[in-house]
């Protein structure tokens, strides 16, 4: 890098500095030490690394950036500010307030830009990965001998506490495995912690673990132009696996009194540390203040950006008047695909019954697999229980992509950070799957996936303590509770191999994620489930058996217990007494039906309102009122058959029937 482009980056980063500490100064909130020092690296990445274009920042080639160590969102909204995305100096000033576009952490669904919501530490680099294996199967789908369409890289940049958590050990691990060749994360290691030095709490070799895992490692100057261009032009020449650059930077660089100390990690600097701080970086004490240098600077390499997409653009037009197929595939990709008899289609798949509730789905998305070109799956290690292999399709290997089938070995948490990678490709509908159990292991990311409506579906299996002999260590109790307290998240607890089906139309129609809960032992196929999405699942909740007169008792159930209640119900009428049955797959669809819907399905004189479900009781209330009776599973299950548990926690028809007549 020559001495003219030296100083205009200096003069970038200095004003990346400048308008971080304002940020979090003015808010009385935020994480200055990351700002302070990696604006280096970040004037780099926004000035010259990154081939993106501002105005279309949806562009599918684009280079990404994650900033797994979202505290340092301050840093990366002035980088999008400089850059020319839709981030104003107004936005900036209004840093950490309410319903601004500049929260604490960055969140996707706000501003453009923002590639990922970050902040809980270590999943921006599982996301990251994500996108990387994404941009890899649509590369090997779509790029010709003739023409490259797909050749971007992604970019993650993540502290001490991202490189600890053990998520990203996982994903690392997996990338290595997989030979992923798109992937520069970036380490800023400043040997500080929020508590103190990382001394304090680690003293492992990070370069040797990374080379274990398979990846290239580069050791720099964080501060030092001339080390990070060397690294980041010697990766985009050679790179083929993935590449850690570990940065020696110092933390709150510029602080006079706080550089090096965990003090500037986690707290604004004050009012006259930020004068001091200025003043030692030679910046004037006016706010906000950007020098004209850096904005023309900025305006000219806009254009050049627009080039790079338009450039880009003419090699599409030739790919697709080569490869009219491919177009065809790749807009429904982007489109997200659905067919307008998609129910019809599903409708007629035959499923023999009794099955279990995961093989029928098993059979579901082998079917989808054909007509759906965006979808693709995996799991963590279980594919064979919990059903997610399609069978006609490869399995991805190293340097291998076409396949359509991911093995994310015993890696959940990883699992789940990368499925929303993979849909914030753009292009590509993700489902992956383990027990229920386990949704425990991944459900920060699920968290993460609910908060920015990811398109993410997760098949959990094994669904209660009706698996049996593995005991309670397997047995989830209270994860359908706990999964369906999560905003935004639609939990989908299908009785029989209808409502399986139509449980997939919900998941592959709702903008956000799913989680569709599967039983590991066989279920009948009910009377009265074969109805139309719109009148069943459709509605979260419906009338599955109806009253013959005002009703004695309303029995609610999901998931296998359906059928136990309308056996219950066979036996109460046989006593004379008038029962209604509803289905309940869904509460989260259920809630969003009009008032008089609800009122209909669970309104008025019910007579003794009864739930049954094989797990924690909570939640119930809200629909079976204060004084209902709840059929669930108190404690954690038990090592048994199904059939003596069955007893053993009053799951059948006598048991229920001396509760509540």
């Amino acid at each position: 890098m020559d001495s003219d482009q030296k100083v205009i980056f200096s003069k970038i980063a200095n004003t990346i500095r400048h308008l971080s500490i304002d940020a979090i100064q003015t808010a009385n909130s935020g994480h200055p030490g990351i700002a302070l020092g990696c604006a280096e690296l970040s004037a780099y990445l926004y000035g010259k690394a990154l081939t993106h274009n501002p105005k279309n920042p949806s562009w599918i080639n684009r280079d990404r950036f994650i900033l797994s160590a979202g505290h340092g969102s301050a840093m990366l909204y002035s980088c999008l500010h400089l850059a020319g995305f839709d981030i104003t100096l107004d936005d900036i000033k209004d840093f950490r307030q309410l319903n601004s576009n500049t929260p604490g952490h960055p969140e996707a669904n706000i501003s453009k830009g923002i590639e990922t919501t970050s902040g809980p530490l270590g999943q921006g680099i599982g996301c990251a990965i994500g996108m990387s294996l994404g941009m890899k199967l649509l590369a090997t789908r779509f790029n010709t001998d003739e023409h490259t369409i797909i050749d971007n890289k992604i970019f993650v940049l993540g502290g001490d506490g991202c490189f600890m958590e053990g998520v990203s050990a996982e994903a690392a691990s997996l990338a290595g495995h997989l030979q992923l060749d798109n992937i520069i994360a970036i380490y800023d290691s400043n040997m500080i912690c929020l508590d103190g030095p990382i001394s304090e709490v680690c003293s492992e070799d990070t370069m040797k673990r990374f080379e274990a895992y398979g990846w290239d490692v580069y050791n720099i100057d964080g501060h030092d132009f001339d080390a990070i261009d060397d690294a980041i032009k010697d990766i985009r020449e050679t790179q083929e696996r993935p590449c850690l650059i570990i940065a020696q930077t110092l933390i709150g660089k510029g602080s006079p009194n706080k550089t090096g100390t965990h003090k500037v990690h986690g707290s604004p600097l004050g009012e006259e540390e930020v004068i001091a701080t200025k003043e030692a970086l030679g910046l004037p004490k006016e706010k906000f203040f950007i020098p004209q240098a850096v904005i023309e600077f900025f305006k000219k390499k806009r254009g050049n950006d627009n080039s790079d997409e338009i450039a880009w653009k003419g090699t599409f037009n030739g790919w697709t008047k080569a490869n009219p197929d491919m177009h065809t595939e790749f807009e429904k990709m982007t489109n997200k695909y659905l067919p307008d008899d998609l129910e019809n289609r599903l409708k007629s798949i035959k499923i023999k019954s009794p099955m279990a509730g995961r093989a029928a789905s098993h059979t579901v998305i082998n079917y989808l697999t054909d007509i759906l070109p965006q979808f693709y799956g995996g799991s963590a290690d279980l594919s064979c229980s919990d059903m997610t292999m399609l069978n006609k399709k490869d399995i991805i290997a190293p340097g291998i992509f076409h396949g359509r089938n991911i093995k994310f070995g015993v890696r959940e948490f990883c699992m789940g950070t990368m499925a929303t990678g993979l849909s914030q490709t753009g292009m590509i509908t993700p489902f992956c799957g383990t027990f229920l159990v386990f949704s425990d292991y991944m459900r920060n990311a699920i968290r993460l996936a609910a908060m920015q409506h990811a398109h993410v579906i997760y098949q959990f299996t094994h669904d209660s303590i009706f698996l049996g002999e593995d005991g309670p260590t397997h047995q989830p109790v209270e994860q359908l509770a706990s999964l369906r307290a999560i905003p935004n998240l639609q939990v989908i607890r299908p009785a029989d191999n209808n409502e399986v089906k139509m449980a997939w139309i919900a998941a592959l129609t709702y903008k956000g994620p799913t989680a569709i809960v599967l039983s590991r032992q066989a279920l009948r196929t009910l009377k009265n489930t074969e109805t139309n999405y719109s009148e069943g699942v459709g509605r979260g909740a419906y009338i599955i058996k109806k009253e013959k007169t005002t009703p004695n008792f309303t029995l609610f159930a999901t998931g296998s217990e359906l059928s136990l209640a309308l056996d219950v119900a066979t036996e109460l009428e046989k006593c004379d007494k008038s029962v209604r049955v509803v289905s309940m797959p869904c509460w989260e669809i259920f809630e969003q039906q009009p008032d008089d819907y609800k009122a209909q399905i669970i309104g008025g004189d019910l007579g003794k309102r009864v739930s049954i479900e094989a797990a924690v009781d909570m939640g119930w209330h809200k629909y079976i009122g204060i004084n209902g009776t709840t059929i669930c599973v108190e404690g954690f299950g038990a090592s048994a058959p199904i059939c003596d548990l069955m007893e053993e926690y009053g799951f059948t028809v006598e048991s229920i029937l001396e509760r509540i007549f």
